[in-house]
């Protein structure tokens, strides 16, 4: 038993250099402010695609704040991909579609009994029918604030970017589940602008991402990864990051913060995070492979100390001592991650999530190896 818990301490003191390493880091992250109209340069054309099935309750709200931004219509153009709805999605976006508002019915170019990454198809289709030069992925329960598409219009015409991986925050609703889902979201944040500022891992979120179309066909877009069912994000961006590895960035910047709706309950979430989890072994990028290992590892061996106390109540006592010191050691860092999202007030409770989190992640790196899952009402794996 002590053996094991020393092992455990070992992993839990790599996993303290690691977290150190990602603060010191999301911390350097410069804060990039809208320049004035008198420093801005070209503008650019804008296509933001929003793939969307399914979505009747919350397309309107995002098509909303679409129409809102600050950005100059003429340079914006907005193109929402109805994948094979069976509500009355594509009725509501027919009612904004007009002007710089387009809508793709995906089943005129894909049978659903075809077997595709449909949203990969969705936003490849979009991609293709699109004039602008800069694109910009988003999902259908998200909102944007005004000043969205300036923001990241400005940050890549200032940084040349070829990809831009930006700030995507959980709607809290002041429930179990939000709240937890919120911590967890915010921490995966951090660890997405630290590894892009330092250009270690590859990581992003498809519910606010930018490229280049450029760099989209530079890398044959989603070839080699198109039958995997998600990985629209984190997988595209690394094949960027291998061609224009001193062209990818993070957009640090409160305008720029795309906020989404939360799951609607534990079972939709737990679906969420095991598709999340199922792309570990397709990731071509190895230096995440290891993070990913590093940190299941960790919580199975915490998670083993909690089933080990069902015949030993000794080892709930050792149990207590690895989660605080695996909350000791992540707090600092979630808390200043948690500041610019404005959502320090959840940081509260954020010790007493610690054990839920620990069996959640055990229970989702294993089922997204080896389960299956439902996305969007489709069976996977």
């Amino acid at each position: 038993m002590y053996i094991f818990f020393y092992i455990t301490l070992l992993l839990l003191f790599a996993y303290g250099f690691l977290i150190k390493y990602y603060k010191r880091a999301w911390e350097e992250i410069p804060y990039f402010k809208l320049p004035g109209a008198d420093n801005w340069k070209t503008i650019c054309k804008v296509t933001v695609i929003i793939p969307a099935r399914n979505e009747e309750k919350n397309i309107a709200p995002c098509l909303q704040s679409l129409r809102h931004q600050t950005y100059p219509r003429e340079y914006l153009e907005i193109i929402v991909v109805n994948d094979h709805s069976t509500d009355n999605t594509e009725s509501i976006v027919k009612n904004y579609a007009e002007g710089n508002i387009k809508l793709i019915n995906l089943r005129d170019h894909v049978s659903e009994k075809q077997g595709y990454a449909y949203k990969k198809k969705a936003i490849e289709i979009a991609i293709g029918a699109s004039t602008g030069e800069l694109i910009v992925t988003t999902d259908a329960d998200c909102v944007a604030k005004p000043d969205w598409i300036k923001c990241l219009a400005a940050f890549h015409t200032n940084k040349e970017a070829s990809c831009i991986a930006a700030p995507v925050r959980i709607i809290d609703r002041s429930t179990l589940l939000s709240v937890f889902e919120s911590l967890d979201f915010i921490s995966l944040q951090g660890i997405t602008g630290a590894s892009i500022h330092r250009k270690i891992h590859s990581m992003a979120n498809g519910a606010n991402l930018a490229y280049e179309k450029n760099a989209f066909y530079a890398v044959e877009g989603f070839k080699d990864i198109e039958k995997i069912p998600s990985g629209d994000d984190m997988l595209l961006i690394h094949k960027i990051y291998k061609k224009f590895p001193d062209r990818i960035f993070f957009l640090k910047s409160k305008n720029a913060i795309v906020s989404t709706q939360p799951a609607a309950n534990w079972r939709e979430f737990f679906r969420q995070r095991i598709r999340w989890a199922s792309k570990a072994s397709d990731y071509d990028d190895k230096r995440i492979f290891r993070v990913l290992l590093l940190v299941y590892l960790l919580n199975v061996s915490i998670f083993i100390f909690l089933a080990g106390s069902l015949w030993n109540p000794y080892w709930l006592f050792l149990f207590f001592i690895l989660v605080t010191g695996k909350t000791i050691l992540e707090f600092s860092f979630v808390k200043s991650v948690s500041r610019f999202f404005n959502q320090r007030h959840l940081m509260k409770y954020f010790f007493f999530l610690q054990p839920l989190h620990i069996i959640y992640t055990v229970i989702t790196g294993w089922l997204g190896k080896f389960g299956s899952y439902q996305w969007k009402d489709r069976k996977v794996k």
